[in-house]
């Protein structure tokens, strides 16, 4: 995949053989599993290196989260966390996804491809936000589930700790819903940092990051009770 390759480059992110090879064997899992569960749309090898892997890899060219303990909020398939643990394999990473079926699948790709110091765990971030190992234990959150960054900020903001970041993946003009979501993250502890735009290199799919800091604690009120931030976001 010397398009992959060329496609970092530009994004001045280096790669290695052996993560190469770490990222063949995902694809083949995900393919495998795919056909016995829902977990991507994208399934030609071109699209989902360059939609999914590049995609999840791409904050590597505005944040060094190399020994950060990282959260990713709806990790579904793994994105982006398994590919962001690949390209920085200190760091320590927490997978949360609601269903079931899809932690067997991240279990065997975290398996398979002898990752460390990483795990996926089974909960709705409503739930797993309230508990002590934790919530306000991260450096980084990421997500690229989804949602309204109103609803977004209020699962993932009580995970990260005083200074530490909530990475929101966006696509296409994000201007008008940050500014809807500036009361929200104000309440749940954060400010906006800063968002880039661009588009991934080699194709035409457009993506925003909103950087988000942590510059208090959450009240413990939040998050509410499981679909109470999705049907009234703050």
């Amino acid at each position: 995949m010397s398009g992959f390759t060329d496609c970092l480059s530009q994004m001045n992110i280096s790669i290695s053989e052996e993560q190469l090879d770490l990222f063949e064997r995902y694809y083949e899992l995900l393919i495998s599993w795919n056909e016995k569960i829902n977990l991507t749309s994208i399934t030609e090898k071109e699209d989902v290196y360059f939609k999914h892997f590049a995609d999840s890899i791409c904050v590597l060219k505005y944040m060094d989260l190399s020994d950060k303990k990282i959260i990713d909020i709806g990790t579904g398939g793994g994105f982006p966390g398994i590919p962001i643990k690949i390209m920085c394999p200190d760091a320590r990473v927490t997978l949360l996804d609601s269903l079931q079926k899809r932690i067997g699948f991240l279990n065997e790709v975290i398996s398979d491809l002898g990752l460390s110091d990483i795990e996926a765990v089974h909960g709705r971030a409503e739930d797993i936000a309230f508990e002590d190992r934790f919530r306000e234990k991260y450096d980084t959150c990421v997500s690229r589930a989804v949602a309204n960054l109103r609803t977004l900020s209020e699962y993932c903001l009580p995970f990260v700790n005083n200074s530490g970041f909530f990475i929101s993946y966006k696509s296409g003009s994000i201007d008008e819903e940050l500014t809807e979501a500036g009361n929200a993250i104000s309440i749940l502890g954060g400010q906006t940092d800063r968002t880039e735009k661009f588009s991934i290199p080699g194709t035409d799919y457009e993506r925003s990051l909103v950087f988000i800091k942590k510059i208090k604690a959450t009240d413990k009120k939040y998050p509410r009770k499981a679909g109470t931030p999705q049907r009234k976001p703050l």
